[in-house]
């Protein structure tokens, strides 16, 4: 079994997507596309903004490592009517089957940087995109304070050690591991941008304590981060660490929750 395929099938990533839905719509806007548009949506989940970009018209191939997101991902795009969105199961460390400079855009938002091989996805990145074509990526940022940085942060420390050889997804993060991971696949530095954006989680109907509820249950990562903190007692720990997180990160003030992170991101021009 595939890690990084077994880490995102675990729980129901859905379930978080659907906190994210406002800024995954947001984010594809200021993409300011124009139809006629070919896009490739690496690490799609199930469609945070690869439905969004059909809706605008674009020509859209989602792929994702993990089978349950897929089918969620082509169900809405059925309900939704978009023959225009396509999805598929892969991996976005080898893009097996799909053709070189094939899209305008590649986009990934938090979604390749969570696959093991960093340089074979940015090599693999460059290649599916054809030459006047860019790349869009969101990354979250190592040590960022605001709040998914800090969960992820706090949940690895009570997390068993990674295996030998392991690349932290944080890592795509950092303007200079951009740079050399890019340019190794043959994108010199002056085609390589990066900004710090926001991202917002946004429940109106759960407060910040239910949110973290809904990570606790559904999202892999944080789903491993209890099961180890189980094994030692620090379960209640964990806990209270991440609640009081949510509780000192939310901006909204009508009992729901709105919690910005900040999240860096790349733009490539190939």
């Amino acid at each position: 079994m595939n890690a990084n395929r077994e880490l995102w099938e675990k729980g129901d990533f859905t379930r978080i997507a659907g906190l994210m839905r406002e800024s995954g719509e947001a984010l594809v806007q200021s993409l300011e596309i124009a139809p006629p548009v070919r896009v490739l949506d690496l690490g799609c989940g199930d469609g945070t903004t690869a439905v969004p970009l059909a809706h605008l018209g674009a020509e859209v191939l989602g792929i994702d490592i993990a089978g349950n997101l897929v089918e969620a991902a082509k169900k809405r795009a059925a309900e939704a009517g978009l023959d225009r969105l396509q999805v598929q199961q892969g991996d976005a460390c080898n893009l097996q089957g799909v053709g070189d400079a094939a899209f305008d855009l590649t986009l990934s938002v938090f979604g390749a940087m969570f696959a093991p091989k960093p340089y074979d996805v940015a090599r693999e990145m460059v290649r599916v995109t054809k030459p006047g074509g860019r790349i869009v990526m969101g990354n979250w940022i190592p040590d960022d304070p605001t709040f998914v940085a800090q969960l992820l942060k706090i949940s690895s420390s009570y997390a068993p050690p990674p295996p030998e050889g392991f690349v932290s997804p944080m890592t795509w993060g950092v303007d200079s591991e951009i740079t050399d991971r890019f340019g190794r696949a043959g994108v010199p530095p002056e085609n390589i941008s990066t900004t710090r954006e926001t991202y917002h989680f946004i429940a109106p109907d759960k407060n910040p304590t239910e949110v973290i509820d809904t990570f606790r249950r559904f999202y892999g990562p944080t789903m491993n981060a209890f099961a180890a903190a189980e094994e030692y007692g620090k379960e209640e720990e964990l806990y209270n660490r991440l609640t009081e997180l949510a509780k000192a990160q939310n901006r909204d003030t009508n009992g729901g929750t709105s919690i910005p992170a900040t999240f860096l991101r790349v733009t490539v021009s190939v």
